[in-house]
């Protein structure tokens, strides 16, 4: 990933974050050290804000789509009360080694579970409302994500999707990669619904947060 935002910029607002918690230092190191494309894993910045944004909602059911090793999920269910539950999709079985290893040494093992298999299939089979959806999984699928995602949201729910800059490929006009037009075409979706308010923000890779008009 090459950042959108200055790297010394990006550092200094990582540095002025209240630190991660050991457990997730742990995780992100063993992540780097061992776990092929490690930098989808959305680190300590983002995982801050993803925390911030299950706390300043009052989430108490939260859905991810697409796990890898875990930082997001544990990251965002440090902000559940004690009867929350996050439920969190994945398909690759050599993340969910890592993701579950740490899941379950961590203070909130018993609100997370993990769906692994095609998300799409996971959701038919999930019901309402989620207070908090992050999307964070094959690009090609967003859009579909996004539409089964939307009629489980609550009322006042929020769903937050990253990597929607994609290194800023999505301002070039040449790059006929899957994943980069894919991206285009959803933002551009996400832009137009007449269902739903969107705001894009520059942190990281880029996150759109969307809510029911």
């Amino acid at each position: 990933m090459i950042p959108v935002v200055e790297p010394d910029i990006e550092r200094y607002a990582t540095e002025h974050c209240t630190p991660e918690p050991d457990l997730l230092a742990e995780l992100a190191t063993e992540t780097r050290e061992s776990v092929a494309n490690a930098q989808m894993m959305v680190g300590p910045l983002e995982g801050r804000f993803l925390e911030t944004l299950a706390f300043v909602t009052g989430a108490r059911r939260i859905l991810e789509i697409g796990m890898f090793t875990g930082y997001s999920a544990l990251s965002m269910a440090a902000a559940l009360p004690p009867d929350g539950r996050l439920v969190t999709c994945d398909v690759d079985p050599k993340v969910e080694a890592v993701a579950r290893r740490h899941i379950e040494a961590s203070p909130w093992a018993d609100r997370i579970e993990i769906r692994m298999g095609p998300a799409l299939d996971t959701l038919v089979g999930l019901k309402g409302p989620f207070d908090l959806v992050f999307i964070d999984a094959d690009k090609a699928q967003y859009r579909d994500y996004y539409e089964a995602a939307l009629p489980l949201l609550s009322e006042r729910g929020l769903i937050v999707v990253d990597n929607v800059l994609w290194s800023g490929k999505v301002l070039d006009a040449t790059d006929e990669t899957e994943d980069t037009r894919a991206l285009v075409a959803f933002n551009d979706h996400v832009a137009a619904d007449p269902r739903v308010v969107a705001v894009m923000l520059t942190i990281r890779d880029g996150v759109t947060l969307i809510r029911r008009r």
